[in-house]
């Protein structure tokens, strides 16, 4: 669990990628800025729940069947992980499924019992910074969907005031 937090605490603290177009029917989950301004979002499929009001996070069931957050890190710039910050965080070759200047994409956790959850995490550089998102979920969710929420994480797109 503490190896979990951890990881989960570096990778949030990694910048991220360009925006992505939420899919048809499924919802945007926005990170928890207080000011407003969310600089980032992942999407979840509509049979997902939001956690509650700007909370950044949205869960499958319940919060221990599947959860998904989202976060920015304003100002930080984003660089692929290095061989010394993969082998600190114990990231292995078989894991770590993209780490290019667009995208970091890993494993941090698989189940080796259906009662124990997975998880994925993400960043992408943001417009004035990272994007993260961690996923974490049970084998009994399907696991093309996790990574289809983790894989659209993004900056939130421009909204376009005053066009037709």
């Amino acid at each position: 669990m503490r190896e979990c937090i951890v990881t989960t605490l570096i990778l949030l603290s990694l910048p991220h990628g360009s925006a992505q177009v939420v899919p048809a029917g499924w919802q945007a989950v926005k990170d928890s800025r207080n000011d407003a301004k969310n600089a980032c979002q992942i999407a979840v499929p509509p049979d997902w729940s939001l956690l509650g009001d700007n909370s950044g996070a949205a869960f499958f069931h319940d919060v221990s069947t599947a959860i998904a957050a989202v976060t920015s890190q304003p100002g930080q710039a984003f660089r692929p992980l290095t061989e010394s910050l993969q082998k600190l965080l114990h990231i292995s070759r078989e894991t770590l499924f993209e780490n290019t200047a667009g995208r970091i994409f890993y494993r941090d956790r698989t189940s080796a019992h259906p009662e124990d959850p997975s998880s994925y995490s993400v960043s992408v550089p943001g417009k004035s910074g990272t994007c993260s998102a961690h996923v974490t979920f049970l084998p009994s969710v399907p696991e093309d969907v996790v990574r289809k929420i983790a894989l659209s994480l993004g900056p939130v797109p421009e909204t376009r005031e005053g066009t037709f």
